[in-house]
């Protein structure tokens, strides 16, 4: 008698394995390309021109302060709501 290699259910299986990977890495990359809000651009911003940072939290309150020579930057965080100050010292 000849064995019959060929299993319906695990190639089914397999399909939906596959399937199932692809769906994961289509997910991973489209939350990595996320845009980034304008909080993180203006701190990654005074950051590269090496600003000095000051950080002061206070309960669910939250207060940064970024200074240059020619900028000023003061993002307050509280409530869920963020304000953001940028001063130009021309």
């Amino acid at each position: 008698m000849k064995k019959n290699f060929f299993n319906p259910k695990k190639e089914i299986m397999k399909t939906y394995l596959k399937m199932g990977l692809l769906a994961l890495m289509m997910a991973l990359s489209l939350t990595s390309c996320r845009e980034k809000s304008e909080k993180e651009k203006l701190i990654d911003e005074m950051e590269a021109s090496g600003a000095e940072v000051k950080e002061k939290h206070d309960g669910d309150e939250s207060k940064i302060k970024m200074e240059t020579e020619d900028k000023e930057v003061k993002i307050k965080e509280e409530d869920g709501e963020t304000k953001i100050k940028v001063d130009n010292n021309n």
